[in-house]
């Protein structure tokens, strides 16, 4: 049975390694293999992942008999609005489709009720397939962004937003 569990900062290791094997199935044919290497050590380093904690993200794990297969990150309140955002969900590829992923968000809705937030919000690359998984699951694409990083590097996005 799958269970979910807030993660603690011992767990940061796990979720760096789950990032690293899921990051070139999903995004190795989005992006350069260098922008892919730039991003997970600017997102998965444990000071990036102590800094998203220290700004009040909130980690999960999605778990089977002690095994860790799956992650997510939320945050509340969201730039000072009534709404949780979902930063991060990952799964390992060989367990995708088990409806772990469902799962998790599920859980981040829970939490997010529990806060009173009015919806949930999420960032995914427009050319992402797990775009459909979200809109799937009640999420509708509200704005189309750009984001630019350092070495002229772009995550190209929709946010999608669910009401509650």
């Amino acid at each position: 049975m799958i269970h979910i569990v807030k993660a603690t900062v011992a767990d940061l290791k796990t979720i760096t390694e789950i990032a690293h094997k899921t990051w070139p199935l999903t995004y190795g044919e989005i992006l350069s293999s260098a922008q892919l290497e730039y991003m997970l050590d600017a997102f998965y380093s444990e000071s990036a992942l102590l800094a998203n904690i220290e700004n009040g993200h909130e980690f999960i794990l999605a778990k089977e008999n002690d095994i860790c297969l799956g992650f997510a990150s939320f945050e509340h309140n969201h730039k000072n609005e009534n709404t949780t955002k979902i930063h991060k969900i990952y799964i390992l590829p060989e367990t995708q489709g088990k409806g772990i992923g469902k799962l998790l968000i599920d859980s981040i809705a829970q939490f997010a009720k529990e806060n009173k937030s009015n919806s949930l919000l999420l960032n995914v690359n427009r050319f992402n397939k797990a775009l459909t998984f979200y809109q799937k699951l009640g999420f509708e694409i509200v704005e189309e962004i750009d984001i630019e990083l350092e070495y002229g590097y772009l995550m190209e996005d929709y946010v999608m937003e669910k009401e509650m």
